[in-house]
């Protein structure tokens, strides 16, 4: 069984979903802890599943080092199999992503590599195209940056406002998620190669 530790900043919408999907009997994953940057809403989630959760607010740690180095202390006393990034709106320091390398995985609410960064909604209305998408990733030291796991394209339709995009942008992200943890979990996606480095020509 994948155990999983689940960080977010927000409503936890995707948290919610995962939590749903893991019961299922079959379902190859279980989620262990939940943690957030800051009073999150979705803190609600992992208490309705009597999950356990924690509380490491930026805002009260001097520098991104420091909130990174008690976010590893809380994720050790959990040892997860899988760390997933779900709406957490915070760059994890490059100690935390070496520390778990290839075993961090991210939701972002565009087609990568297209509109990477915090306002991937915005940005490809921004830009007026017709598609954009949800990917899933394996984070490196980057902006949304990491090996493609699974993606989809989203069509924008006509009238489509940030909020409106989003939420149709979420159901494909969620399915995606719940996919690729499954996935990860049964052998079918071995993170460990899609995190090894590419090999360059000589």
């Amino acid at each position: 069984m994948l155990t999983v530790a689940v960080l977010i900043s927000g409503t936890g919408s995707n948290l919610r979903a995962l939590l749903e999907a893991t019961e299922e009997p079959a379902y190859p994953a279980r989620v262990v802890v939940v943690g957030a940057d800051r009073e999150a809403d979705g803190l609600d989630h992992a208490a309705d599943y009597d999950i356990p959760s924690f509380t490491v607010q930026y805002a009260h740690f001097t520098d991104r080092e420091q909130w990174g180095a008690e976010l590893a202390a809380q994720l050790r006393v959990w040892n997860p199999d899988l760390i997933v990034l779900s709406g957490l709106m915070r760059l994890l320091p490059a100690s935390v992503v070496a520390a778990w390398r290839g075993r961090i995985i991210n939701t972002h609410p565009a087609y990568l590599p297209e509109f990477p960064g915090a306002h991937g909604v915005r940005d490809a209305l921004a830009a007026g195209v017709a598609q954009t998408g949800a990917s899933v990733i394996l984070v490196d030291d980057g902006v949304d940056s990491g090996p493609i796991l699974a993606q989809e394209r989203v069509s924008v339709l006509p009238g489509d406002d940030e909020q409106s995009l989003h939420e149709r942008i979420k159901l494909v992200e969620r399915r995606l998620l719940i996919d690729v943890v499954r996935r990860v979990a049964d052998g079918e996606l071995d993170l460990a190669a899609a995190s090894a480095p590419v090999p360059q020509p000589r």
